[in-house]
C-alpha cells in the first residue's frame, strides 16, 4: 500500500507546489465549505476568547482541558491561516475536526488535498492530518489541531467507485454517498420520493467497509439512511444533523433511525445550524441542548456528539457578506440543493466562535449531566467510533 506522504508527494508533482500555496489554499477553503454554503468562504472572522469564569466553573474548565474534543464537521478558519486564526484555534481547546475538503470534480479534490498537505508543510507545529486512529491522541498530546479529511459530494465516486481506495490512501477517511439530492447510490434528504439505496450504493458501502472508510449519512434521505445503517458491517456516522422529533426538517433524523444507528454502534453529531428550529427563529444554545439531550435519551450517551457544520473562528457579518449570503441562497435554490429554512444565516450567533464546544459542555453541566457524559459528547464518542471503523492502530 502506498503511504500517505508519498501519495501527497505525487500530487504535489502535478504542478501544485508551495509557490502556489496561497492560491490553492484559498480554493481549498472555499470548496471545503461549498456543500454547506459558499457564504462561509467569504465572511470575515475574528478571534474570540474562551468563556468567562462565571460561565465555566474551574472543575469543568479542567475537564475540558483534559478531554479529547472533536467537532465532527467543522472548518478551522476562513480565508488564510492568519495569526488571529491560529490564536483562535489554539485557544479553542479542540483536538480534531472532520474537515470537508472535497469538490464536485476529481481535479478539484486533487488540488485541495495538495493544498492541505501544503498547509501541514507550512504549519506543521499547528496542524497534523489524522491518517490513523492513534493520530487523534497524538494531536492532543502535541497540542495540534488534527484534521480528518472528508467528502460530502458523491460525484467523484459515481464516476469511479474504486476511488474509495485511492482517496483512502491519500488520507480521506470519511465519505458521504448522497448530498441532498439523488445520486447513483441513493436518495438525498430533499428527494420527495424517498427511495432507498441502489445496488451501486450497497456495493459502495461494502467497499468502504472493506477499506476502513467511514460512511456518513448526514445528507441522505430517511430510507437511504435506514438501509445504509443496515447494509454496513461497520458503525455508521451522521456527522451533522438534528432530531426530527424536536423539530421536523428533512436534515433532521427521526427517532427510529437514531435508535438503529446507536444499536449498531454508530454516532450522531448535533449541528449548530438554523434547521434546529422553525423559521424565522434564530436558534440559540437552548435549541442545541434540546436536540442534544433528546439524542442522548434516544441513542444513549455513548453515541452522540457535536458536528457544528461551522468554523472554529468567529463569524463576523458585514453588509457585503449579507449580500453574498443572499446571492448564495439563490444559487443553491437554482441547483435544487437548498433545504427548507435557508433564509437565516448559516451559524448560531449564540455559539459562534472557538469556545462553542466549551460552552456546550457548560450547558450540559448546568442541566445535570455528569462529567462522564460531557466527556463523551465532547469527543470521546467520535474517537471511539472512528476506531471501530478504521481500526485502533
Amino acid at each position: 500500500m502506498t503511504s500517505c506522504p508519498s501519495a501527497f508527494d505525487s500530487i504535489r508533482r502535478m504542478r501544485v507546489n508551495r509557490r502556489e500555496f496561497h492560491g490553492s489554499l484559498l480554493a481549498l477553503f472555499v470548496s471545503a465549505l461549498l456543500p454547506a454554503r459558499v457564504f462561509r468562504g467569504i465572511v470575515q472572522t475574528q478571534s474570540s476568547s474562551l468563556s468567562s469564569p462565571e460561565d465555566v466553573p474551574p472543575s469543568l474548565a479542567q475537564l475540558y482541558k483534559n478531554s479529547i474534543v472533536i467537532d465532527s464537521l467543522c472548518s478551522p478558519f476562513e480565508g488564510q491561516p492568519t495569526p488571529e486564526a491560529i490564536a483562535a484555534i489554539r485557544g479553542s481547546g479542540i483536538t480534531a475536526i472532520n474537515w470537508t475538503i472535497d469538490s464536485p470534480e476529481f481535479e478539484g479534490i486533487v488540488e485541495n488535498l495538495a493544498s492541505l498537505q501544503s498547509l501541514i508543510d507550512t504549519n506543521g507545529d499547528q496542524f497534523l492530518v489524522v491518517r490513523r486512529h492513534s493520530d487523534i491522541a497524538r494531536a492532543k498530546r502535541e497540542g495540534k489541531l488534527g484534521i480528518i479529511p472528508g467528502f460530502q459530494y458523491p460525484s467523484v465516486l459515481e464516476e469511479v467507485p474504486g476511488r474509495v481506495e485511492t482517496f483512502r490512501k491519500l488520507g480521506v477517511r470519511i465519505m458521504q454517498i448522497t448530498y441532498n439530492k439523488r445520486s447513483h447510490f441513493g436518495d438525498g434528504c430533499l428527494e420527495p420520493v424517498n427511495q432507498g439505496l441502489t445496488s451501486e450504493g450497497n456495493a459502495l458501502i461494502l467497499r468502504m467497509n472493506a477499506n476502513g472508510v467511514a460512511l456518513d449519512l448526514s445528507h441522505s434521505g430517511y430510507r437511504t439512511t435506514s438501509e445504509g445503517i443496515a447494509a454496513s458491517t461497520k458503525p455508521v456516522l451522521i456527522t451533522h444533523a438534528g432530531c426530527a422529533a424536536v423539530f421536523a426538517h428533512p436534515r433532521n433524523k427521526p427517532d427510529d433511525i437514531l435508535k438503529s444507528l446507536a444499536d449498531r454502534g454508530g454516532y450522531l453529531g448535533i449541528y449548530l445550524m438554523p434547521y434546529l428550529a422553525a423559521s424565522p427563529t434564530v436558534p440559540t444554545r437552548q435549541h442545541v441542548l434540546a436536540h442534544l439531550l433528546h439524542a442522548i435519551d434516544v441513542c444513549g450517551s455513548d453515541h452522540v456528539g457535536i458536528g457544528s457544520d461551522g468554523s472554529i473562528q468567529k463569524v463576523v457579518l458585514t453588509p457585503e457578506q449579507k449580500a453574498a449570503f443572499e446571492k448564495d441562497i439563490a444559487r443553491r435554490k437554482a441547483l435544487g440543493v437548498a433545504a427548507p429554512g435557508e433564509d437565516r444565516f448559516p451559524y448560531l450567533p449564540d455559539l459562534n466562535g472557538p469556545d462553542h464546544m466549551e460552552m456546550i459542555a457548560a450547558e450540559l453541566a448546568k442541566r445535570g449531566q455528569p462529567s462522564s457524559v460531557i466527556e463523551k459528547v465532547l469527543g470521546s464518542n467520535f474517537q471511539r467510533v472512528l476506531g471501530d471503523i478504521w481500526g485502533a492502530a
